[in-house]
Parts: C-alpha cells; structure tokens; sequence
C-alpha cells in the first residue's frame, strides 16, 4: 500500500505550451495533469555513506530481496562525493523503509570491468529477477581517472554475478531494456568515445548500443550481440557533472527510442530500435527548445508521452510522440539557479499514477502524485 509521506510537500508547476517540434496535435490529456504534489520519500544515503543518486527502477516483481513495486536506486559518488566511485544500490519502499540491496567490492568482480565502480543511471531489472546497472568509474572524481567501465549484472539476492564490457561500451550513462520471451534487449547510452581527449570540448561521438542477451534457467544472462544504432550525440568533460552525454532512454510502444540529447536540448527518437540493424546517427528530433532545459532522465507514460527531467532547472516536461510540450511540473526548487544539476533517474509507479525521481541536491527519493 502506498504512504507517500507529506512533510517538505511542495506545489508543482502549471501546465505550459510552446517549443520547437516535430507537428502533430495534442489528442489526450497530458499523463501529469492530475499531478500537482511532489513528497519526499526517503533518504537514498546507505550506511557506507553515498550519496548522489542516479539510477531509478521500479521493480515490478518480487524475487529474492526485491520487492514489488519498491524502488531500486543506484548511487554515483563515495562518502567523500568524490564523482564515479558510488558501489550501492538501494531499495525504497512507497512508505519509506530503505534497505541496502547491494555494495559491489570492485576487487571481487567475476569479470572485467575497465576502472573498477561507479554506478551510474543505467539501471534496469530483467525477468527472473537480474538486475542490471551501469558503471562508469573514477579513481578520484574527476573526468582524469575516469575509464571504460561495463555493465554489471546481479542476482536478485544483491551479488554480482558477471560483468558486460567492451564492444563498444564505453561510458555507460542510461539505460531502458524490453524482454521477449528468454531474449532480453538493452539501450544503453555511452558518453566517453573521446570525451576525455576533448579536454571539456565538445566532441560528437556518444553513441547508443542495443545490446542483446539471452537467458537460460539459473545462470546469469548472456551477450549475444551489440547492435550500433545511434552515434554522433554530442558529449564532453565538466567538474560539475564527471560528463555530459546523451543521457536518458526509453522505448516507445511502436518500438521507436527516444533519446534525451542533454547538450543539444532536444529529444532524439531512433526508429525501430527493437530490430534495425543500421546506425540511425543521431536519430530524429523530436522536440527541442521551449521548456527543454537540458534533459537528462527520460521515461515513456503509460499513453506513450515522453517524460523529462532538466539538467538546467528543476522541472520535469511531457512531450508528445509528435512534439508537443504539453505539460511542465516544478519538481526541485533548490539551489542556484533553482533546481539544476539535482534531478536524473524517474519512473513511473505500477499504478500509472505517480512519478518516483532522485533529487541529487538533498539524496532523496521523491514521488509527484
């Protein structure tokens, strides 16, 4: 049962209109009308100190210690916020209670994983109850140590069981993932194909791999084969944020990716992401501008409405499949200017009536309903 709590309740934003977008028209009510109040649900900080939450996953079945409809976080930075040293993960009830679900010790991986741990907002559960996060780590915070990284995989239980590396993984920032059957597909956004090189110049090399793995009984999912379809996306160093890249993914119901393009302000849509076996570049532009502010996590609603939350400011944007902006909700009011640099990972609750998101700013776990 949900028990959202209410102290810190604050009153999102009204809806807005106006960006620069593919056409089409507005033929439903926007998925976050109803939506008006944002409350604080826990803290996402374990015992070893993290903080800087990233990655944010609803579990949609409960399997081992995972439980169904908790959240599972991923965190980014150390105890000491030092940026791609995060080796937690933890899982937030609706009413509250956290738990730590995982802390991965880089020096006992069972496979290769380039630069150790630094859990990122790639963050996804499979069937059967895997779980699957990113990596992309630092040995002191800063974009001079970073490296390569992989894909960590583990058991429902909290171990990591195999590691996915090389073969164009490179920087693994985000991730989404669809599942047929015992075949499960991975989009995952890679920020560092030379982003350190650039020296904090852009550089047009992020790419988006689909990476295809297959399951068989109780042994841990496996690669089978990585599929280029997006390159080109625009990526580079900064202090503030390790790296920008494209960042948030998510499949829409006619198989076409969104892309959210953090430094060019716009979402990308790669069609027929599920089965094309060509480079859609950087796809097209869906929508760009308006009350885009670099966007960084993506989700899709239930209705097929993209949703965004801003590098630039603290607001959470639905945009059509066809490029409306149809609505905007105020989800972090501070700092300077007022909530940037606080949100990325969200996802939408197994009812379809809320919106889970990670404030950086204050390591919480959030929900607008």
């Amino acid at each position: 049962m949900k028990s959202w709590g209410r102290a810190g309740v604050v009153a999102a934003a009204v809806v807005v209109f106006g960006a620069t977008t593919a056409g089409g028209a507005v033929g439903r009510a926007p998925f976050l009308g109803p939506l008006n109040t944002v409350s604080p649900i826990a803290s996402t900080v374990p015992a070893n100190g993290d903080v800087n939450p990233y990655g944010t996953f609803v579990v949609r079945h409960s399997v081992g210690k995972l439980r169904r409809g908790h959240v599972l976080v991923s965190n980014f930075n150390n105890a000491q916020n030092q940026q791609g040293t995060g080796t937690t993960l933890v899982q937030v009830s609706p009413d509250g209670a956290v738990s730590e679900f995982a802390r991965i010790d880089p020096s006992t991986l069972p496979g290769p994983c380039p630069g150790g741990v630094g859990l990122t907002t790639a963050l996804t559960v499979l069937p059967g109850g895997w779980v699957v996060v990113g990596s992309t780590p630092t040995t002191d915070g800063t974009s001079d140590t970073v490296q390569a990284g992989c894909l960590l995989v583990l058991d429902s239980n909290g171990t990591v069981r195999e590691t996915i590396a090389g073969d164009g993984i490179n920087g693994p920032w985000d991730m989404t993932a669809v599942s047929f059957g015992n075949r499960d597909e991975l989009f995952v956004t890679n920020v560092l194909n030379g982003t350190v090189d650039g020296r904090g110049a852009e550089v047009d090399q992020g790419t988006v791999l689909r990476i295809t793995l297959c399951r068989h009984g109780d042994a841990p999912p496996q690669r089978i084969a990585t599929t280029q379809i997006g390159s080109g996306f625009g990526e580079k160093t900064d202090p503030a944020a390790l790296v920008i890249g494209p960042t948030g993914v998510g499949l829409g119901h006619d198989g076409t990716l969104y892309v959210a393009d953090t430094l060019a302000n716009r979402i990308a849509a790669i069609p027929d992401a599920v089965h094309r076996t060509t480079d859609a570049g950087t796809g097209t532009t869906v929508s760009t501008g308006g009350s885009l502010n670099g966007p960084l996590g993506l989700v899709v609603a239930p209705g097929g409405d993209v949703l965004t939350v801003n590098s630039g400011d603290g607001n959470l944007v639905e945009t059509t499949p066809a490029g409306d902006q149809v609505a905007v909700r105020t989800l972090d009011n501070s700092g300077s200017p007022a909530g940037a640099g606080a949100l990325f990972g969200l996802a939408v609750d197994l009812d379809h009536d809320a919106v889970y998101f990670v404030d950086d700013a204050a390591n919480f776990l959030d929900v607008l309903h």
